[in-house]
């Protein structure tokens, strides 16, 4: 099957600095690719070649077939849930109203809009009853992430990007609304590119990780692959982990 993303030697500099160099990597439908690497390492800028926000200085990005310098941008952005860290929600808009913006840009009626937010609140767990009204300074840390995720589920994308959405939450919020991911993974089947620096994070969400060092590919493995692997970089951030656990709680989720 077709690959959703494509990166073909790409390449990203700016004047003498170079940030990616010679990437080449697929992301068939289905599959969570998790992003893993050090601060600089060139993650995020891969991330946002996808969208279009940063264009390559060689090669080419294709997402669905198509390169993203051949895409109308907004046609392109709309195509894609995009999750940060920071959330982004609008502070002026209800939850409801943040969680329907892109249905509302793309002219849906209001009949079906109201039943896709109630539905997607519900799939992330938070009761539209409770929350459709409120407004996001009334929320928690990990109540604005869940609506962040619902509303970049909103219009129904194909694929999602993740940029290390997780990493402002307390540890047992993360550790929650990594396991909402998973689930909604699971009932959804979206393909995913997941930006982070945690490898025990890429461990339990990625179907395969791709692990970068200074712009380019050290390690491209499944999790049960990654734990096992050879090199420097990759035993640098496997020593992050307490062994035993990191191999027992790597290798069932994305194995």
């Amino acid at each position: 099957m077709s690959a959703i993303v494509s990166f073909r030697n790409v390449s990203y500099r700016i004047g003498e600095h170079v940030i990616l160099q010679d990437l080449s990597l697929d992301v068939p439908p289905g599959e969570t690719l998790v992003l893993l690497g050090r601060s600089g390492s060139g993650k995020t800028t891969a991330l946002k070649m996808v969208n279009g926000l940063i264009a390559p200085t060689g090669g080419e990005v294709l997402v669905e077939g198509r390169p993203t310098t051949a895409w109308d941008p907004i046609r392109l952005r709309r195509r894609i849930g995009y999750v940060i860290q920071e959330v982004g929600l609008f502070p002026h808009f209800t939850v409801a109203e943040n969680v329907a913006l892109v249905p509302r840009l793309e002219a849906w009626p209001p009949e079906k809009i109201r039943p896709r937010v109630d539905e997607l609140l519900h799939q992330v767990g938070l009761d539209p009853a409770a929350f459709a009204a409120r407004y996001p300074r009334e929320l928690s840390g990990g109540q604005r992430q869940r609506v962040g995720v619902a509303r970049a589920l909103a219009a129904d994308p194909p694929l999602l990007l993740f940029d290390e959405p997780f990493g402002a939450l307390d540890p047992v919020t993360r550790l929650e609304t990594q396991q909402l991911f998973l689930r909604l993974r699971e009932t959804l089947g979206k393909t995913a590119l997941f930006v982070t620096h945690d490898v025990r994070e890429a461990l339990l969400l990625g179907s395969r990780i791709a692990l970068l060092k200074n712009g380019h590919v050290e390690v491209l493995a499944t999790p049960s692959e990654l734990v096992r692997a050879r090199g420097e970089e990759v035993e640098l951030f496997l020593a992050c982990l307490d062994w035993k656990a990191g191999r027992e709680y790597a290798v069932e989720p994305g194995a």
